[in-house]
């Protein structure tokens, strides 16, 4: 299955680090959160990445239009015939990258809208956001996608109460309210599994966010499924987080890290 990162927001919350660059661009260790979430995938199989970009987009497609600069030891020759030799090999190398323009304002509905022309005839696809990890069961996710029939499959999570809610039922998800103001409950991680029926819920208007009307509607139709996570699940939303991340990623704890 291809792979959809949403990685077009400005992450206004993580001003310290989004003014100079996109947050999926933002480090854990030595690579990008990115990165991170793209190893994830790529441990389970899942290796054609198709990123929604928008806000300093530039800075996204520079790393990987130089991704061996960024990963290899590198020889130059100088001269009138110079070359370059890169030394060692990386474990992406059998990666495929869409960089896929989806406008620097644009929502989030919008953004998974203008990338419909890369899936191709996939009947599936995985959506999820560039800004968080976890100790994801994606197999899982999928296996359970396939098996409801719903439209949309989400990954729910126990986390933080500023999230949208998630009133879930044996059989999918009842209610999606965005950020409710009291904490608990279920909300939505991203790790997502959706149906090409989901370009029906997902109106051509940049300014509408898939967490809102789209959601809601599959909710109220019954074809918004939820796969129940209670593992490690974290968004780098604050500076806070951004350093958790990193701590967790420095003393070799990171529950994220499958490969």
């Amino acid at each position: 299955m291809k792979v959809v990162i949403l990685c077009g927001g400005k992450g206004t919350r993580l001003r310290e680090e989004t003014e100079f660059r996109p947050k999926p661009m933002v480090p854990i260790g030595d690579r990008p959160i990115l990165w991170h979430i793209m190893k994830t995938y790529a441990s389970h199989g899942h290796k054609e990445f198709i990123l929604c970009l928008g806000y300093k987009g530039d800075m996204i497609k520079d790393y990987f239009r130089n991704y061996l600069w960024h990963t290899c030891d590198t020889t130059l020759t100088l001269g009138r015939a110079p070359a370059v030799k890169f030394h060692n090999s990386h474990g992406e190398e059998d990666w495929s990258v869409t960089l896929a323009d989806t406008g620097e304002n644009s929502m989030t509905a919008y953004r998974i809208r203008l990338i419909r022309k890369y899936l191709g005839a996939d009947e599936n696809f995985l959506l999820t956001y560039g800004d968080g990890v976890g100790a994801i069961d994606i197999p899982g996710v999928v296996r359970h996608h396939q098996a409801s029939g719903k439209v949309c499959t989400l990954t729910a999570v126990h986390p933080p109460g500023r999230f949208g809610e998630l009133n879930l039922t044996p059989t999918g998800v009842q209610s999606f309210n965005e950020k409710p103001q009291a904490e608990g409950g279920f909300i939505n991680g991203g790790y997502m599994v959706c149906n090409q029926r989901v370009f029906d819920f997902l109106p051509d208007d940049p300014d509408i966010m898939l967490e809102q009307s789209p959601m809601q509607r599959m909710a109220a139709e019954g074809v918004l499924g939820a796969y129940s996570h209670t593992g490690f699940w974290q968004p780098m939303d604050t500076f806070q987080e951004f350093q958790l991340l990193n701590r967790l990623w420095a003393a070799g704890q990171a529950p994220w890290k499958i490969w």
